[in-house]
């Protein structure tokens, strides 16, 4: 089952370049240029505000400090392969941020929880009281 994408993004405003790709591949490698980088603009791109702030707010390497994602795809030798897989890896990124995180509610401690710790507490202030100096009477 794959998972719906909820906010589709555009192919018109990804630019792809062919790159050669790197490591072992033989003659391949060397002569045909498979692999694809996808370069896509945050701030410029029609997503939603809240999606780009959530995307912009990112800790992740492939997003730049100009707010650009790149993304280099090089796994297969077909270019076309790579393409989908690129377009496949920006969906992700953008649907891990679609659905916005929830809110946190503070909750307080039960009485039963309130009690074991301040029990806890006793354990060990009765523990450091033996370890004083004994009173010779």
């Amino acid at each position: 089952m794959t998972p719906i994408s909820t906010v589709p993004v555009l192919e018109d405003e990804i630019v792809f370049t062919a790159v050669r790709a790197q490591g072992a591949g033989g003659q391949n490698v060397n002569k045909v240029s498979s692999a694809i980088h996808l370069r896509f603009s945050i701030p410029d791109s029609s997503l939603p505000e809240a999606i780009k702030e959530r995307l912009l707010a990112l800790r992740d390497q492939r997003i730049t400090d100009e707010g650009v994602v790149v993304i280099k795809a090089q796994n297969s030798r077909s270019q076309e392969q790579n393409k989908a897989d690129a377009m496949a890896r920006l969906q992700a990124l953008v649907d891990s941020v679609a659905v916005p995180p929830k809110r946190r509610k503070p909750t307080r401690p039960t009485l039963g929880s309130q009690r074991r710790r301040l029990e806890g507490k006793a354990v060990r202030a009765h523990v450091k009281r033996l370890r004083s100096r004994v009173d010779s009477v």
